[in-house]
C-alpha cells in the first residue's frame, strides 16, 4: 500500500506552540512548520510546558508529522559584525533548545550572508560559529537543516554547491545531524527550473550529485511572483505564480519526491492557507487530512 503524502503548512504559534498544531489539523494537514518565538526579535524564550504538553497530544491525534521549527531571520551564523555573529549563536542556541524541547524533527535556518567578506571567508565563519553555538548541546532526533536561497545580494545558499560547502565545512568541525531543506521559490529565483518537467529533472540531478537525495528531508512549497533566475524571494500561492500547478503536481508525483514532506509557506491572506493546501492535496492526487 503507497503511504500518504505528508503535506502541512507553516502556521501561527501566537498564544502557543499548541495553537499552530490545532490550526494544522484544521485545514488539513499531516505536517507542521512553527515559530518557537518571534523570527524579527533577539531575544525569546522557551514555549509553555502545557503548551508543548497540549502540542504532544494534538501530534499523536492528528498524526501530525514531521514537524519543524523555522529559526529566526535575524540569525546571520556568518557575519563579518562580532556582535552581530556572537547575538546569531545566543539566537542559534535558543533556537536549537526549544525545537528539541516541543519535540520537533527539524529546525530550518537560512545560511547567513556574507556581507563584508568574500563567500569562502563566510562559510568558514558560518561553520566555526555553528560548531561554538551546539557545543554540548546533545540533539538526539533533531536534525539540523540549511535551507537554500534565492540569491539576493550576499545571502549564501543560492547554489546547491554552496549548500553542500557550507554542510562540509560545519561537519568538519562537529557532529551536528546536518540536511537540506529546498524551497521551491528560491529554486526557481536561483536558476533552477524546477517549473518545466525537464527543468525538474535537471535539478534532481543536482541535488542527487551535489547534496544527496537522502539528505533533502523537507520541501518548502512555494510558488513565485518572481521569475526564473531573479534571485527574488517573493512567495505565491499554489498554481499562481512562475512555478504552476502542473510543476507541483509533477513534484508531489514524482518517484523521487514522493516520500518528502511538502510544507507550505505561501502568503497569509484571509483563508489561503486552507486553500492552499487542498491544492496540495489535490495535486498529489489524495483527499486531505481529516
Amino acid at each position: 500500500m503507497t503511504r500518504r503524502h505528508r503535506i502541512g503548512a507553516h502556521t501561527s504559534a501566537a498564544g502557543g506552540v499548541d495553537r499552530a498544531a490545532a490550526e494544522a489539523a484544521k485545514i488539513g494537514c499531516n505536517a507542521l512548520q512553527v515559530f518557537t518565538r518571534s523570527p524579527r526579535i533577539w531575544k525569546g524564550k522557551r514555549p509553555a510546558k502545557a503548551s508543548i504538553e497540549r502540542l504532544a497530544e494534538l501530534r499523536h491525534r492528528h498524526d501530525l508529522r514531521p514537524v519543524a521549527v523555522h529559526g529566526s531571520y535575524l540569525t546571520n551564523l556568518a557575519s563579518a559584525d562580532p556582535v552581530v555573529r556572537a547575538r546569531s549563536q545566543e539566537s542559534f542556541q535558543l533556537e536549537i533548545s526549544n525545537a528539541q524541547a516541543i519535540g520537533a524533527d527539524y529546525l530550518v535556518i537560512h545560511p547567513g550572508s556574507a556581507a563584508g567578506q568574500d563567500r569562502e571567508t563566510a562559510i568558514k565563519g558560518f561553520a566555526l560559529a555553528l560548531a561554538d553555538a551546539q557545543e554540548g548541546f546533545h540533539w538526539g532526533s533533531l536534525r539540523l537543516l540549511l535551507e537554500n536561497t534565492a540569491g539576493a545580494g550576499a545571502t549564501l545558499g543560492r547554489t546547491f554547491e554552496e549548500l553542500a560547502e557550507l554542510r562540509a565545512a560545519a561537519v568538519t568541525l562537529c557532529r551536528v545531524p546536518i540536511g537540506y531543506c529546498i524551497d521551491t521559490a528560491h529554486s526557481l529565483a536561483a536558476g533552477y527550473d524546477v517549473a518545466s518537467e525537464q527543468g525538474l529533472e535537471d535539478t534532481l540531478e543536482a541535488i542527487r550529485n551535489r547534496l544527496g537525495l537522502d539528505r533533502v528531508h523537507l520541501i518548502h512549497a512555494n510558488d513565485s511572483k518572481a521569475p526564473l533566475g531573479s534571485n527574488r524571494d517573493r512567495h505565491e500561492s499554489i498554481g499562481e505564480g512562475h512555478i504552476g500547478s502542473d510543476a507541483f503536481r509533477r513534484m508531489l508525483r514524482h518517484p523521487q519526491l514522493r516520500d518528502k514532506p511538502f510544507i507550505l509557506e505561501t502568503p497569509l491572506i484571509e483563508d489561503s492557507h486552507r486553500e492552499n493546501v487542498r491544492r496540495m492535496w489535490d495535486l498529489a492526487g489524495e483527499a486531505p487530512q481529516m
